[in-house]
């Protein structure tokens, strides 16, 4: 019986143990720094920034300052800690990304962290007038209420604060095809969630980039952040999928895409 018939287990007791090797992806990103300049300057357009759960903006502040070195107007959710859906989180994620494109005129770049990422592909598959791009850091978006991750308990003693009706307020996968480019950075040694639950369909304007590293790290993670500079930089209307340059390649492993195989 395949693994999905009967709901995922969280990844195994090692995987989990291994997360501590994010102290060390945070350490490491100042080595990203020579990447980064082969990148080049932004062109301001503005990013919006969510943490994982349980995080807050404090996660991301690595990864918004190094962003905002490039030369893009970043910022982060302004909510407090991530503690699921609540009515509070739903409301301000809608009215910040309302309020930042008003603000820049432009379309916005959602960068969301595991849970923060399955936020902002509802987000932009509610609202894809409002988004420029996708881009998530091991979000498990193919989750079923079934499957269990590292940190299923906590998020089910915080269920009762969340909203009834998320499907209604912020459609989910199951909803259809995201308008805007996606890209879903992801590892297979991930200790939180299962890795296959982040892949994306094949797709034009989908895709997926692999990276060695933790789930705790993707957020200050050499590689990851690379991938999401490089996807900052491409153009309106001319979005491709991402190629990692010349004397990279083993940075970036072969990435896998969804098919139901994957999760047996």
């Amino acid at each position: 019986m395949a693994e999905t018939d009967r709901g995922a287990a969280p990844p195994n007791h090692w995987l989990r143990l291994m997360e501590a090797r994010a102290v060390f992806e945070l350490g490491s990103v100042l080595a990203a720094a020579p990447w980064l300049r082969m990148i080049g300057r932004g062109d301001n357009h503005p990013v919006l920034i969510l943490p994982g759960f349980l995080a807050d903006d404090s996660s991301t502040l690595p990864l918004r300052y190094i962003l905002r070195g490039q030369g893009y107007w970043v910022d982060g959710w302004d909510l407090g800690r991530n503690v699921g859906p609540t009515p509070h989180i739903v409301d301000g994620l809608i009215a910040k990304l309302q309020m930042m494109h008003d603000r820049h005129d432009s379309p916005v770049t959602l960068i969301g962290w595991s849970l923060g990422g399955i936020y902002a592909r509802r987000l932009a598959r509610k609202f894809p007038h409002l988004v420029r791009q996708v881009i998530t850091l091991g979000s498990p978006f193919r989750i079923n209420p079934e499957d269990r991750s590292a940190v299923s308990r906590i998020y089910d003693r915080l269920s009762p604060q969340h909203i009834p009706l998320v499907e209604e307020a912020l459609p989910g996968h199951d909803a259809g095809e995201l308008l805007v480019p996606a890209s879903s950075i992801y590892t297979r040694s991930d200790g939180v969630v299962r890795w296959w639950q982040c892949l994306d369909d094949e797709g034009p304007i989908r895709e997926n980039i692999e990276v060695y590293g933790s789930h705790s790290g993707l957020g200050f993670n050499p590689a990851a952040i690379f991938a999401i500079t490089d996807r900052l930089a491409q153009k309106p209307g001319e979005w491709k999928k991402f190629q990692a340059p010349p004397g990279t390649s083993q940075f970036f492993p072969k990435p896998a895409n969804w098919r139901p195989t994957v999760a047996a």
